[in-house]
């Protein structure tokens, strides 16, 4: 009987499926749904990493990363010129000798212009757009409420003097000399990057898609076009957009007899930069130096222009010149200038929206031509 038994067989079979059992254990742990989300976290946690080393290493070149952003940028916004001219049989070199020299002069001639705007009034706008303020202030104590009181402001004030007098905001000013010696080295560095971009940037991409394969290489063509699109669409939109704007309001200046207009002006094109809160702080300062120059009807009238002349071009010009692939929610546009005022300052703030369209736009173009990813199609009644 024992020798025809089943029993050792059994006992046999029970000892594997406990082995079995027991390497399979740790394992198990990660398959259900706590385990899902532990391996969630923790890729989570790694692409947060990545993208904080990433963040981190951008803030210690910004020297080299400031000047590649706005080379990149700037060829995006003259690469129908370098088409146009290549089609026309005008050699390489040439075209991008040609094309670099009105980039640069286009430059130098706004930073002139900006200059010579600005360099006699500065001093009386910042004391004017200071009185509005102060009056401003007045006027707010004047309130039934007590949200502001005068020791506040007293303290604020006391505190900015002893700012401005201390050591501290004279080491800073000292500093300002390696402020223009940084800034000559990366407009000389954009400008050598822009004349490779120029002259080799398709030839770079190609270089950068060797990897790719198949469907990849075709989706990752399809982004870069895409971007050089929306980058190019955004500088030529935007410059004509601070343009108009930047006219309209002078005209309105000019109308109503507010003092610095040309400056005024000036500064509201160069704020037109910055979407949303570069209107807002020109239409404030405007408005200010209204207040003190006249009164506060001329102040309201200059409010009412700066607001007419937005909604204009947010409703009519902004939309024909950059298209529907520029269109961002409002939100997104001030998470964005808040992310790159905190990364890069008031250059970080200028290309944030940008690369936020950039970002949106290869989104839109993920799966197809037109056909953007799945997570960010729209979902029709029936598949909700």
């Amino acid at each position: 009987m024992g020798l025809f038994s089943n029993e050792p067989k059994t006992v046999r079979l029970e000892s594997q499926d406990a082995d079995l059992k027991a390497t399979r254990a740790p394992w198990s742990l990660w398959a259900d749904g706590f385990g899902r989300l532990g391996i969630r976290a923790i890729q989570i946690i790694v692409i947060v990493t990545v993208v904080a080393a990433i963040i981190v290493a951008i803030q210690q070149l910004t020297l080299v990363t400031i000047p590649l952003v706005i080379a990149l940028i700037l060829a995006c916004a003259f690469a129908p010129v370098m088409g146009w001219m290549r089609r026309r049989g005008v050699p390489p070199l040439l075209a991008t000798v040609l094309s670099l020299l009105a980039i640069v002069l286009l430059l130098t001639g706004i930073g002139w212009l900006i200059v010579a705007a600005v360099r006699d009034q500065w001093e009386e706008l910042y004391r004017q757009a200071e009185d509005g303020f102060q009056q401003l202030l007045a006027w707010v104590q004047t309130l039934p409420f007590d949200f502001l009181q005068p020791d506040q402001l007293d303290e604020w004030v006391a505190s900015l003097t002893d700012f401005v007098t201390s050591a501290q905001f004279g080491s800073g000013a000292l500093a300002g000399v390696g402020a223009v010696a940084n800034f000559v080295t990366g407009f000389v560095l954009m400008v050598t990057i822009l004349f490779f971009f120029l002259k080799d940037g398709p030839q770079m991409w190609e270089f950068l898609l060797r990897p790719f394969r198949g469907q990849h290489y075709v989706r990752a063509r399809r982004i870069g076009d895409k971007t050089v699109g929306v980058l190019g669409s955004y500088v030529r939109g935007t410059a004509t957009v601070a343009a108009v704007d930047a006219i309209g309001i002078l005209i309105g200046l000019l109308i109503l007899q507010v003092p610095l207009a040309f400056p005024l002006a000036v500064l509201v094109f160069l704020l037109a930069f910055i979407p949303i809160v570069g209107a807002t702080v020109a239409g404030i300062v405007a408005a200010l130096v209204a207040l003190v120059a006249n009164d506060w009807v001329n102040a309201l009238f200059v409010v009412g222009v700066v607001v007419l002349v937005n909604q204009l071009e947010g409703n009519f010009l902004q939309p024909v010149l950059m298209g529907r692939s520029m269109k961002l929610h409002a939100f997104v546009i001030l998470v964005a200038l808040t992310i790159g005022t905190v990364l890069g300052g008031i250059v970080g703030a200028v290309l944030a929206v940008p690369i936020a369209a950039a970002a949106w736009g290869a989104i839109q173009v993920w799966d197809g031509p037109d056909l953007p990813a799945r997570w960010a199609r729209p979902k029709h009644p029936i598949e909700a």
